[in-house]
């Protein structure tokens, strides 16, 4: 008897530890798999070749032009270095929760933001909110990359076009024909005549020095860049425009660039997901490349430690001013692309136990370091041209196209080998932008070929006719006052309606759908650990206070601090309707969302308050897009529909039941027995 007990206990052991084995094995597939897969795990829809093609696909997503030209300006608008801690705070608070929550909503669902709407029908009008969004910056982000399309072309040249006042575009209060002179009498020296208003003028009228800068200054009259009248009235042409109601003609070099940058957009995305995820490991790692080689040959130059001082000097005292905690939050949640759609759609096509949370924590960090990283490279290029124009460095720190196609060009110029840092800058600008602008196309094309399947038979010419009516519409910015419509566009396409699909995603996810099966959901796809070693079990109370209560509580904040502080677009420009016609854009999508529920409630089953409570529960094909995995929600969800397309199982292969069994039931035994019949 005791000979047969020893070697039950044998025999169990022996089990015990041979099942530990293939759990392992199990989890090295998953991992071998998740890394150098050749085959996709849904053939219907496609896969990413690898998760690298995933996480850098995403990292190029969330990290793009304004990491560059807008944060470094933020730092030195709150604080300089005091601009860190809101910034980090809010990274936690409010943009990594929903970053995880659309990465895991899409990777569940296999799903783009279109059709993922399934487990609360009431909100799916948030999905062509999304969708809207994408369209709408795709039109306009495109523009900034054709700009940079053409400053690159222009830099082929022995000498950059900018680096002189031309008579051919120069106005005479271009840089080079205005001279700084020390005093009114200077002026007498020169043979000037002296105004009141701090400038010199010849007999002929001419002006030819200012005396008194800040006194010309508040006279409006200050000496332009040439690098500033190169681009409004040679590239832009926005300088021959009066604003808004006088676009003036199309400018057929822009247009052609526009057009090409279209063009890139299709070739990237012209097969599958697959072909993206390859141009990515150029697009999202060349930016890295340029900003280390400016960065140390920044650090070469004179004056750089200015710019470096001014940019992380902490002005504590900034922390106690709301300001600082809006703009921080506002940064972060823009700069991760959150609630735009595209992080949905790029998770869709990951396999199903790919582990999204340890994508989200690397993007979002790497997301934020590039930011702050940037910040060192742009200020110390411009402490230099501070020292080079002897002026403070707040009247050269600048935010967004400023920056980017007026300063920085001209500090270029005073670099050795000018036109070969001008390349490599807007090669980087263009690289920052391509792989952003490849997620919002792909974000609508994945919500058309979701909606309507045939249509990923015709992939290549879904993209082509999409992006051929982008470009159609967006021909309005490549006149002489476009760049006023691209302001209008950037102000309100994705403002508060963002915001507002962000509150719509937590409330319908946490107390719609409920947070308990949601963070089931999430577990059943990464597992018990998250990002390798922290117990799923653990973090996810964390998930769980963000998503219901911290992040919309912070969304909610930054929409009414917006409100409350909110102004009209101003300038003489912006007629009164610009205005009306950015609304017309964050209505589109608050409206869409209306729509949408009530659509949902009317094809609702039941009457009354019934058809309400049908249009808030998930739909029969809710979940995973496989059966295999439907089976493992399934053992948590009573009376969920495993198979309700009628595909039995047709996508299980023998290892996917091995695997399976070996990895989630706690009763797999090699072989069947019974215990206490064995001897």
């Amino acid at each position: 008897m005791d000979d047969s007990r020893t070697i039950e206990q044998r025999l169990d052991r022996i089990e015990s530890q041979n099942e530990q084995i293939i759990k392992a094995l199990a989890q090295k597939k998953k991992s071998l798999a998740a890394a150098f897969n050749l085959e996709d795990e849904n053939k219907e829809r496609g896969n990413w070749s690898g998760r690298f093609d995933f996480f850098l696909s995403c990292l190029g997503y969330a990290v793009g032009l304004g990491n560059v030209w807008r944060f470094p300006y933020l730092c030195y608008k709150n604080g300089g270095g005091a601009f860190f801690i809101p910034y980090v705070i809010m990274l936690f608070f409010v943009g990594l929760p929903i970053f995880f929550m659309e990465l895991s909503l899409g990777q569940f669902s296999s799903c783009g933001p279109l059709t993922c709407w399934k487990f609360a029908p009431l909100f799916q009008g948030v999905g062509v909110g999304m969708v809207a969004v994408s369209a709408m910056v795709a039109i306009y982000y495109n523009m900034i990359i054709g700009w940079s399309l053409y400053y690159l072309f222009a830099s082929f040249t022995s000498k950059l076009p900018w680096d002189e006042c031309d008579p051919e575009w120069s106005t005479p209060m271009c840089l080079d024909y205005v001279a700084i002179v020390a005093g009114r009498v200077a002026c007498h020296v020169e043979g000037w005549i002296p105004y009141d208003n701090g400038t010199c003028y010849n007999v002929n009228g001419t002006l030819k020095a200012i005396y008194d800068q800040p006194l010309a200054k508040q006279f409006d009259i200050k000496r332009n860049l040439p690098s500033e009248e190169y681009f409004e009235r040679s590239v832009i042409g926005s300088a021959f425009s009066n604003g808004l109601g006088d676009l003036g003609p199309m400018r057929w070099r822009i247009v052609l660039c526009y057009l090409l940058a279209f063009i890139m957009v299709v070739l990237a995305l012209s097969k599958s997901i697959k072909s993206s995820g390859k141009v990515v490991y150029f697009t999202a790692t060349f930016p890295y490349v340029v900003l280390v080689i400016l960065f140390i040959r920044g650090l070469l130059l004179e004056g750089y430690k200015d710019g470096i001082h001014f940019y992380i000097t902490p002005d504590l005292s900034k922390l106690s001013d709301s300001v600082i905690w809006k703009d921080a939050a506002v940064q972060i949640f823009f700069s991760l692309s959150a609630s735009w759609g595209g992080l949905i759609a790029l998770a869709s096509y990951n396999r199903f136990h790919n582990d999204c949370l340890r994508d989200a924590i690397s993007v979002a960090l790497g997301n934020c370091l590039t930011s702050v990283f940037a910040g060192f490279v742009i200020f110390s290029y411009l402490g230099n041209l501070s020292h080079e124009l002897g002026v403070p460095i707040d009247e050269v720190a600048k935010s967004g196209p400023s920056l980017a196609f007026i300063v920085y060009p001209y500090a270029v110029t005073k670099l050795p080998a000018a036109p070969f840092w001008a390349i490599i800058f807007f090669l980087m600008l263009i690289t920052l932008g391509v792989d952003s602008q490849f997620v919002l196309v792909e974000t609508v094309t994945t919500a058309l070929m979701d909606r309507f399947v045939k249509m990923r038979d015709y992939k290549l010419l879904t993209v082509m006719i999409l992006c051929v009516i982008f470009f159609l519409l967006g021909l309005t910015l490549t006149t002489n006052g476009g760049i006023y419509m691209l302001e209008v566009m950037d102000t309100y396409s994705g403002g508060w309606n963002i915001m507002f699909i962000a509150i719509c995603e937590c409330v319908s996810i946490c107390y719609i759908y409920g947070i308990s099966r949601f963070l089931k959901d999430i577990e059943t796809m990464i597992g018990v650990t998250a990002c390798g070693f922290c117990p799923f079990f653990i973090c996810k109370y964390w998930w769980a206070l963000c998503w219901c209560i911290l992040t919309p509580a912070g969304v909610l904040f930054i929409m009414i601090f917006s409100w409350v502080k909110y102004t009209d677009i101003e300038g003489e420009a912006f007629p009164d309707w610009a205005d009306a016609l950015g609304w017309l854009m964050t209505l589109t999508v608050i409206v869409a969302v209306i729509i949408g529920a009530f659509v949902a409630v009317c094809m609702a089953e039941g009457s009354g308050i019934e058809k309400l409570k049908n249009a808030c529960k998930p739909s029969i094909e809710w979940g995973p897009a496989l059966v295999k995995h439907r089976t493992l929600v399934a053992k948590y969800v009573p009376g969920f529909v495993v198979d309700p397309w009628g595909k039995g199982e047709m996508d299980m292969s023998p290892d996917d039941v091995n695997l399976q069994e070996a990895t989630n039931s706690s009763n797999w035994h090699l072989k069947p027995r019974a215990s206490s019949s064995r001897v």
